[in-house]
């Protein structure tokens, strides 16, 4: 092992890697270089167009940013795990019944933001937009999931095509869904 080197263990998708990476080693090149998980695009490469978002221990975070080593022991979960095998994720299917995706480049990463985002709402996280609603949009203490709330809570995502409308509602089906 050389000095910069550090032994990393994650769980990613469910199955424990053992990955000997230079402590520099971001996530998403140790995803994608080092275990093919190709799934996660590399988009800016500086945190700011959410393609290569993930999640860690159920949190969603830019991989392109997170350091590997400083995440040793922790649960990720990619695109690649989303699905429950040969069955989509809702999200998934969502986004093809709403077109919610031109190009598909940023498409793994607003999947994996808007499941991340949905749990965050459904366990109380407020965002900006959370308090420029009326109270009739809040539903048992919590705001009600309106498309500005998600534009807002989907902003680190870009999709250079344009395709914003129909990831919202892609991701507004969903969360119909869960609520209903």
């Amino acid at each position: 092992m050389k000095t910069q080197d550090h032994l990393v263990e994650l769980r990613i998708n469910g199955e424990t890697h053992r990955v000997e990476a230079d402590v520099r080693t971001t996530l998403l090149d140790l995803l994608r270089e080092r275990l093919q998980l190709t799934g996660t695009k590399k988009g800016c490469d500086h945190g700011l167009c959410g393609a290569c978002t993930v999640a860690v221990d159920g949190e969603r975070v830019v991989s392109c940013l997170t350091l590997a080593a400083s995440i040793d022991g922790s649960d990720v979960l990619t695109i690649e795990g989303i699905a429950d095998g040969d069955q989509l994720h809702p999200l998934q299917r969502s986004f093809m019944a709403c077109d919610g995706f031109q190009c598909g480049f940023c498409t793994p990463g607003q999947i994996s933001s808007a499941r991340a985002m949905l749990t965050e709402h459904a366990r109380g996280d407020l965002s900006t937009a959370s308090f420029e609603g009326s109270r009739a949009d809040v539903v048992d203490g919590c705001a009600r999931l309106t498309t500005a709330e998600i534009r807002e809570r989907m902003a680190g995502n870009i999709c250079r095509c344009g395709a914003y409308a129909n990831i919202v509602a892609a991701i507004e089906a969903v969360a119909q869904e869960r609520t209903a």
